[in-house]
């Protein structure tokens, strides 16, 4: 039990940091480059923007990150419904579902938070969003994880990643207008696309790789279980599993590119290579080192995450940390009014996760 409660404070503390960036995180590097002129806060800044079509980001791998750690808590409970009577599986099931809607509605929410609220009309909803994603993600992953055995999983995630590839190098093109995603986003995907595109980036067909994001999580997942208490084990395990991903992610990416916006399977080996790699450091840091204010920090974040995602787009923080800070921030030069202001969004949200963590409420689908 404690080598099981370690493992979850890691995927905790991971996904905090993950969600550090998406609370304002990502604001702090320009305000720092323009007051030391260090060329690593630049670097930090352009890592902190979505690539705009083909490559890869640091801030391209915030969203099949938490993808992936849904899958780890999948592989760590290590559940299976083979077998079982349908009166068994069928309160599991009810739950899936009740998590994937209402997911898929916080969704919406999401999409329609600053704005003028969810359209009346249901033909000018978004209702593809990165909820909805993740929900579909975890809930796939579930179905194969409690349906079939290991060989099976690795079949069927090796067939996606082939068939996915091969769909979209042969009809239609890698291009916004001509690929097969947007085909297939304009004639089955209800509602509207975002900022209008001819594809949406959490779009139908795009839906189905990020599942072996998820599957790669529960792959770690299961081997975090299954060596726990062996630190050499499960860093070995992690550590050239990773190099494997990224090695193999990186050659496809010559002929197959990678693609957020598509998300294309040379995206998912190089976002679950890279997962695994931080899902190792962590571990190495929190299990093995114990460095618990960096643990605390971050799992304060982590153990609300929806929460947090939600409350970007519900809560004006900038406009709170104006209201607090703005004077101080005001008598400062520009750059350092500026980082007052990113740091004090950053506290004001961390304080109130403080507050839910400290009383253990901890707030999921």
């Amino acid at each position: 039990m404690a080598n099981k409660k370690q493992r979850l404070a890691s995927v905790d503390a991971l996904r905090g940091f993950d969600m550090f960036w998406i609370i304002g995180g990502e604001a702090l590097f320009l305000p720092l480059f323009a007051l030391t002129g260090w060329s690593i806060f630049q670097f930090g800044h352009g890592q902190m923007q979505h690539t705009q079509w083909h490559g890869f980001s640091f801030y391209d791998l915030i969203f099949p990150l938490f993808i992936f750690l849904s899958g780890v808590t999948l592989g760590l409970a290590n559940k299976s419904l083979r077998g079982l009577p349908l009166s068994q599986r069928a309160p599991v099931y009810r739950k899936s579902v009740k998590r994937l809607f209402l997911l898929i509605l916080l969704g919406v929410v999401y999409n329609h938070g600053w704005g003028t609220g969810i359209p009346a009309d249901l033909g000018e909803i978004r209702y593809a969003s990165v909820l909805a994603r993740i929900g579909f993600a975890w809930f796939f992953a579930a179905m194969i994880v409690w349906h079939f055995g290991l060989g099976t999983q690795c079949a069927i995630a090796a067939a996606i990643l082939i068939g996915y590839c091969l769909l979209q190098m042969t009809v239609g093109t890698l291009t916004p207008d001509g690929s097969v995603n947007a085909w297939v986003d304009q004639h089955f995907l209800p509602g509207i696309t975002y900022q209008n595109r001819a594809y949406d980036p959490e779009g139908v067909l795009s839906t189905i790789p990020a599942i072996i994001n998820a599957l790669f999580g529960v792959f770690a997942g299961r081997w975090l279980a299954r060596y726990a208490g062996d630190h050499g084990a499960i860093l070995k395990g992690l550590f050239s599993s990773a190099a494997i991903c990224l090695l193999a992610g990186f050659l496809w990416h010559w002929v197959y590119p990678v693609n957020k916006e598509l998300w294309t399977s040379s995206f998912v080996l190089i976002t679950s290579g890279c997962c695994l790699l931080l899902l190792g450091i962590f571990y190495l840091v929190v299990d093995m080192w114990h460095w618990k204010t960096f643990t605390y920090f971050f799992a304060v974040i982590g153990c609300n995450a929806i929460l947090v995602y939600i409350g970007t787009s519900l809560v004006n923080w900038q406009y709170s940390s104006k209201s607090l800070f703005g004077g101080v921030a005001s008598a400062l030069p520009d750059a350092a009014g500026t980082l007052l202001i990113a740091c004090g969004v950053i506290l004001l949200q961390w304080l109130v996760l403080r507050f839910l963590y400290k009383r253990g409420i901890f707030i999921s689908p």
